[in-house]
């Protein structure tokens, strides 16, 4: 992206959300360029802490705008007030989405920024003198790298991976080429990290909140079941701890954007009725996760619950059903039906969430067919992983019919490049069809 600048003023944001504190040993911070700012270790320290307010506070967040645009084009949420006409247009989908939607545009804008945030810490990580303080935040930095550039993989065709210097122009590769690009960074920040326990130095400033080691294999094998790296996403997932909580907190000063911003106000958009499923899709009437995440499961028009019912709701960086989920969709892929029902089976009948995310349902009893066993699959994922921002990817990834087909359930395929991006830098490239 051109010209994506951020200030150290994420010290500011830092305070507001974590209540650390945001010292530098320099008098004069404004005086000094990002780049020279950035030569201790309390200073890499806190900007570290700070990607993690850039990804999630606030309604222009990355976080929300991702939430809140996968949702609308895959039928998770409905828009309450048409006079929201930026979020009706993305409910509509197709050609009301244009260029200049703010939704897409803070999608967009937000995450590059978090990209060249990351960029910045790891080309001063040296200033560290402790290795394994080092490491370990040379590894957070690929882990928010490796979400940027995988979020945006989810949701265009192509996207800069390198963040770039103020007057240049940034160039694309092709969303494969991202999706690969994050793999290689949470890999090479797993080795980083080893099997060590992380430093004291880092754990004071950023919390404990996100486990290092569990976030950096989640994403691997989200991103590698996107590139359809079956083995190698069965892998990663199997590390990822399913019982320890890693997750965004907030607080009544940093809150929880989809909260704040959306669900509180009764003005902006809402849940849909069965999660927005129909037909085959739709969850068993006993299902506690329709209730878990809607406050009326019965109504025509529910609100929604889950991680969204207050301003200090923690928001979680991964669940452990996708985990489950992706080593299902692993083997159902590979034809190992046996393997891949049992896995399914892991979710259907779970009943120790540490989210509170539990099925209680009976084990799958359906055809053993590969096509079944991914429906059922596909199914699960929408109800496990309701608005977590992965059913746009999940719905094209597994063939369910897109814009134009009977029975659509989204509306857009790829979202066009945001006029920002385009007016500024000639390599941007044209824009999807729908």
């Amino acid at each position: 992206m051109k010209n994506i600048r951020k200030k150290l003023s994420v010290c500011g944001l830092t305070l507001l959300l974590f209540g650390q504190s945001c010292t530098f040993d320099y008098p004069n911070p404004n005086a000094l360029t990002e780049e020279a700012a950035l030569n201790n270790t309390q200073a890499l320290l806190s900007v570290s802490l700070g990607l993690r307010a850039r990804y999630t506070l606030g309604g222009a967040s990355a976080l929300y705008s991702a939430l809140n645009a996968n949702g609308l084009t895959t039928q998770e949420l409905r828009v309450v007030n048409a006079g929201n006409a930026d979020l009706a247009a993305l409910e509509l989908g197709g050609g009301t989405v244009t260029n200049l939607n703010p939704v897409v545009n803070n999608l967009w804008t937000g995450l590059n920024i978090l990209n060249a945030d990351c960029d910045r810490i790891i080309r001063n990580v040296g200033a560290i003198s402790d290795p394994s303080t080092r490491n370990a935040v040379q590894a957070h930095a690929h882990l928010f790298k490796a979400l940027a550039i995988g979020t945006m993989a989810q949701f265009w065709e192509q996207v800069p991976v390198t963040s770039v210097n103020f007057g240049q122009n940034a160039t694309f590769v092709p969303r494969r080429e991202a999706l690969q690009t994050a793999v290689r960074l949470c890999d090479e920040a797993i080795t980083l990290i080893g099997t060590t326990t992380l430093p004291t130095t880092f754990t004071a400033a950023l919390g404990t909140n996100l486990d290092l080691a569990s976030c950096l294999n989640a994403l691997s094998a989200r991103y590698n079941n996107m590139l359809g790296n079956q083995e190698a996403a069965a892998a990663a997932a199997g590390r990822a701890s399913l019982m320890v909580r890693s997750q965004f907190v907030f607080n009544n000063v940093a809150q929880n954007p989809m909260f704040r911003s959306s669900f509180v106000t009764g003005n902006v958009t809402q849940a849909r009725r069965s999660l927005g499923l129909a037909g085959a899709l739709a969850p068993a009437a006993n299902d506690p996760r329709v209730a878990f995440y809607l406050t009326d499961p019965t109504a025509a028009t529910p609100n929604a619950r889950g991680f969204f019912t207050a301003d200090g709701d923690p928001i979680p960086f991964y669940l452990p059903g996708e985990m489950l989920l992706i080593r299902a969709e692993a083997f159902a892929r590979r034809n190992q039906l046996p393997e891949a029902i049992t896995e399914l089976n892991r979710v259907l009948t779970k009943n120790n969430d540490p989210f509170g995310v539990n099925a209680n349902q009976a084990a799958y009893s359906g055809p053993q067919t590969q096509a079944d066993v991914l429906l059922e699959i596909y199914r699960q994922r929408c109800i496990e992983l309701y608005l977590t921002g992965l059913k746009l990817e999940d719905s094209r990834r597994f063939g369910r019919p897109g814009p134009g087909q009977t029975g659509a359930e989204r509306n857009r395929n790829f979202y066009p490049y945001p006029f920002t991006e385009r007016s500024n830098n000639p390599n941007t490239p044209n824009d999807p069809a729908n």
